[in-house]
């Protein structure tokens, strides 16, 4: 449950250009404005300071109007070196001007970071307005990840933690965890079959995702065909993530211009409400009735029904007197099962494939995390196999230590979601303004060399006991070395569970198969709603020897 990446590509690019070319006169206006802005009288609060007030972090010269063309189309090779450059030259905290109306502020270095969000973490623990697609997909701000620090926010964040993420929840959920394995190595066995070996990895990751956290959130294992059918409509909307960023510069007309594309969010979001509000009123059907079975379509499993779920909590909770005290609305409770899915999915899913991915290019780690497993739970086959059980995933360092690598050395998202001052501040001597979208860079902190040794190497030992990264704290209360989950404030509140769902899928795809490159393993990037493997992983995947009985 990592924040996106943030980035700009291909179609996306051009489409932004067009409507650059479209908005020319506009974008000449607000110049003007922000140029009449400069000469206009101190604000009281200036005044009430000596008239000085600090500047904005320092950006690149750029023309007006031209500059961010310049960037727009910079873009397009990634956004990550150019800001490493001009770190170098103007230091870790940067303005950048795009076609927003607003200026962003990008914060890299775990130093610069740690300051900002760590020791000055409640002044930045906000978000920026969000653009329209992402309002009206999130009910306007009303989710845990996109609410403004506010009491909403506490409320909405204290209901996911301690209904569904506590470490004491777990168990409640480790029956569709099992199910979802075994389906996931049942998939993978078959492909294998019909494939002669190869399996498209990935493929079978999401599938198995999606039955996990749908049964997670509405508690009942779903059919193949309606996870498909969420699958699609959530996979549609991850795809659409950098396109939707057009409308960040003037909705009101994007809107007009960009007519299919503002049509594509409005069908999403209904989508997403044919699919998910029969299940949440199945489900409170159910508790009405003083049944967790409920009934009618929800009693087509009910022998794979969970009695409790995420669903249960969001029935149950009451907003806090800043709001109303009232209960969440259907439309509420829609964005907030998207944002449980979007949140847990994409981000699992990106990591297991970039985790396989390193095993299937060094056999080696592979071999070395298998004599592990074997030691600690009986090989693949021996007796009557149950798999592996997860108090056993406490007793396997080096598993953990290949998942650590695997998030360091390829965090998910390269950016956490923009940071928010709550009022104006000021960071390392900077103006920070509020509703300032703050961008912190997590892979620049995962590859800082003086952390890491060889940081661009995929090296699992170096978490364990006398390597660099043993013991490393990913909260990153004292220092931060690598912050796959974010820190401070907004970090993650799914971190807990999703390094068990990683340990837990690596541990079992490992322990039931050999995993072999079928011509190569290229480990290019493709920034999308997270960063993904351009090339998604291909695999020779092979059931492992079973042992002879003796009888």
């Amino acid at each position: 449950m990592v924040a996106p990446a943030t980035s700009t590509r291909g179609g996306a690019t051009v489409e932004a250009f067009v409507a650059y070319l479209l908005f020319l006169p506009l974008i000449t206006c607000a110049v003007l404005l922000v140029l009449l802005s400069a000469v206009k009288p101190p604000s009281k609060k200036a005044r009430a300071s000596g008239g000085v007030l600090p500047r904005l972090p320092p950006s690149p010269p750029a023309v007006p109007v031209v500059g961010p063309l310049l960037w727009l189309l910079r873009a397009r090779n990634r956004l990550e070196p150019a800001i490493r450059e001009l770190r170098c030259r103007h230091g870790p905290v940067l303005t950048l001007r795009f076609l927003s109306p607003r200026p962003a502020i990008f914060v890299s270095g775990r130093c610069a970071t740690h300051r900002a969000l760590v020791q000055r973490g409640p002044a930045l623990a906000s978000r920026p307005p969000a653009i329209a697609p992402f309002r009206a997909l999130n009910s306007g701000q009303s989710t845990v990840s996109s609410a403004p620090y506010s009491a909403l926010w506490r409320s909405l964040r204290r209901n996911l933690t301690a209904g569904v993420l506590s470490p004491w929840r777990a168990p409640l959920f480790a029956p569709a965890r099992l199910r979802a394995v075994a389906a996931l190595v049942n998939d993978l066995g078959l492909r294998s079959e019909e494939g002669g070996g190869e399996v498209h990895v990935v493929e079978c990751l999401q599938r198995a995702m999606f039955s996990l956290l749908t049964h997670m959130c509405f508690g009942r294992r779903l059919s193949g065909c309606r996870v498909g059918e969420i699958e699609a409509v959530q996979r549609e909307l991850f795809a659409s993530y950098i396109g939707f960023q057009v409308f960040a510069f003037c909705p009101a007309v994007t809107k007009l211009v960009f007519r299919r594309r503002w049509e594509k969010v409005l069908s999403i979001h209904r989508r997403q409400e044919e699919l998910f509000l029969p299940l949440i009123r199945s489900r409170r059907d159910g508790r009405d009735s003083s049944t967790m079975h409920g009934n009618g379509e929800h009693d087509e499993h009910n022998d794979e029904t969970l009695p409790y779920c995420y669903i249960d909590t969001l029935l149950a909770h009451r907003l806090p007197k800043e709001e109303g005290e009232r209960a969440l609305t259907d439309a509420e409770m829609v964005s907030l099962c998207t944002e449980f899915l979007t949140a847990s999915v994409d981000t699992t899913v990106t990591a297991l494939q970039w985790i396989m991915a390193n095993l299937v290019r060094q056999p080696e780690v592979q071999a070395k995390l298998v004599n592990e497993i074997n030691a600690v739970a009986a090989p693949a086959g021996d007796g009557d196999d149950d798999g592996i059980a997860e108090e056993d995933l406490r007793r396997m360092p080096y598993l953990k230590a290949v998942v650590l690598e695997g998030l360091r050395r390829h965090p998910p998202a390269h950016f956490l979601l923009s940071h928010a001052a709550v009022e104006e501040t000021s960071l390392d001597g900077h103006r920070v303004p509020v509703a300032t979208p703050v961008n912190f860079s997590v892979a620049d902190v995962s590859l800082d060399e003086d952390v890491w040794d060889r940081p661009e190497e995929f090296r699992p030992e170096r978490f364990l006991e006398g390597g660099e990264g043993a013991g490393v704290d990913l909260t990153g209360s004292r220092e931060i070395r690598m912050m796959p989950f974010g820190v401070g404030r907004r970090i993650c509140p799914g971190m807990g569970l999703a390094l068990l769902h990683l340990e837990y899928f690596v541990a079992s795809m490992v322990r039931e198969f050999e995993w072999a490159a079928v011509a190569g393993v290229d480990l290019a990037e493709r920034p999308e709603f997270t960063v993904t493997m351009e090339r998604p992983l291909r695999a020779r995947v092979r059931r492992r020897r079973r042992k002879a009985v003796t009888i």
